[in-house]
């Protein structure tokens, strides 16, 4: 199956917020931009609104698309959205999730899924920028 993913890179003072993928979750364990996947009739940015706030509790300002990426794994095909994005609101992670700022630099040495590797890419060759 095709799935239609959104994440939000929000980027404070040198830092990205990303989180971590709970246990019995589809790559487990592994580190993210966060979001996830798009409702049927939902826009990537809706569904970034969503599930910021699901995740989260916080508010978020979804900025410009930065990146498409599209990962095959063995189950699934993922379509990755990426957007510049800003909270609005201060996040907590309310789902038992970890959650952290990670320095741009930093970004490589964490496990990371698969698909965000063009992200992590691109952000290494803007940095400075």
């Amino acid at each position: 199956p095709h799935v239609l993913v959104s994440a939000a890179v929000i980027e404070r003072d040198g830092a990205f917020l990303l989180t971590r993928r709970l246990d019995g979750t589809h790559l487990a364990g592994y580190w993210e931009f966060p979001g996830g996947k798009c409702n049927p009739g939902e826009s990537p940015e809706g569904s970034l609104v969503r599930e910021i706030r699901e995740e989260l509790d916080a508010e978020l300002v979804v900025g410009p698309e930065m990146l498409t990426a599209v990962h095959e794994y063995p189950e699934r095909r993922v379509e990755l959205r990426f957007f510049r994005c800003a909270l609005a609101t201060q996040p907590r992670a309310i789902l038992g999730q970890d959650m952290r700022w990670v320095r741009r630099e930093d970004l490589a040495s964490l496990p990371l899924p698969p698909a965000d590797d063009e992200l992590v890419r691109w952000l290494m060759r803007t940095a400075g920028r």
